[in-house]
């Protein structure tokens, strides 16, 4: 859907079922045909609101924070004034409150600048709401894949049926299932450390994902530095462009301080090898290892 087609669905009058059914005597006629256009233009009015009363809500649509972006947009209002409206919703928690349905970076930018906020006002209960803002990002340039993604998995993770994550991005089942694939093999807070990443498609983001296979969270995320997310995503690519580092054997001992063997650990397995020398005691625990089992058991006990 078009931004422009979205927000003339959002600026027409609400529903039916949001109106009343039926008119007080008083109100039909002429005087009722008046009331009526009155009370249709202030559902489409904007108003302005104090950004000190508008919540979050919904789902986190960004990765990264964006000071930079935020400072531009303060830079932008304060010398041509808000340009295009906000949505909102009352709050359905706090009387006199509101929602902010899209719009998040225009309402942080005009709080810190002290100023109220341009608003359209829907009644939208929760599923609208994700929809709505699914809508918008979905015709927004600057979000990235990663960044769809992540918002198609809160979507699942909250709930919500493919056909309603289909209807808020605009996209089709088999797109959302691509986004899914990726996202879901990895971290999320690799995803978080990277950030949006906006020079990364799917493409990147889907090598990153089967390199990053066997890696430990923490290994990937120590990987992820650099000035930016698009450096952070590279750093991380690069580095797991060669394969782990085999990991070392630790040498076994007998009480008397006889050469065993050796083993490995590593983050699926633990591979015990004993030597030659050893085969006796190698066939015993064989044979044994139920008993040797059942004693660590009692001992933890």
């Amino acid at each position: 859907m078009a931004r422009k087609d979205l927000l003339k669905n959002l600026m027409a009058a609400p529903p039916a079922e949001e109106q009343r059914t039926a008119l007080p005597r008083s109100d039909r006629g002429a005087i009722g045909a008046v009331s009526k256009s009155i009370n249709e233009l202030k559902s489409r009015a904007i108003i302005e609101v104090p950004a000190d009363m508008i919540d979050k809500a919904g789902i986190d649509d960004r990765l990264d924070d964006d000071p930079e972006g935020i400072a531009a947009l303060m830079a932008s209002i304060r010398e041509y004034g808000q340009q295009v409206p906000v949505l909102l919703r009352h709050s359905p928690n706090v009387e006199g409150r509101y929602d902010v349905v899209f719009g998040r970076r225009r309402v942080a930018a005009l709080r810190r600048l002290g100023l109220p906020v341009k608003a359209m006002v829907r009644s939208l209960n929760d599923r609208e709401l994700v929809v709505a803002q699914g809508q918008e990002n979905s015709a927004r340039k600057d979000l990235s894949f990663i960044e769809k993604a992540n918002f198609a998995r809160q979507m699942v993770a909250a709930g919500y049926d493919r056909k309603l994550i289909c209807d808020a991005l605009s996209i089709d089942k088999t797109v959302i299932s691509r986004m899914l694939s990726v996202i879901d093999a990895l971290p999320e807070k690799l995803i978080k450390a990277i950030g949006a990443a906006p020079s990364a498609g799917r493409d990147r983001w889907l090598a990153l994902a089967k390199k990053s296979e066997g890696r430990s969270v923490g290994e990937l995320v120590a990987l992820a530095r650099g000035a930016d997310s698009d450096a952070r995503f590279a750093a991380v690519l690069a580095a797991l462009g060669t394969p782990p580092a085999r990991p070392a054997m630790q040498a076994l001992h007998a009480a008397d301080g006889d050469a065993l063997g050796k083993a490995r650990r590593d983050k699926t397995r633990t591979v015990i090898e004993l030597d030659q020398q050893s085969r006796e005691f190698a066939d015993w625990l064989v044979d044994h290892i139920a008993e040797v089992h059942r004693d660590w058991l009692n001992s933890r006990a």
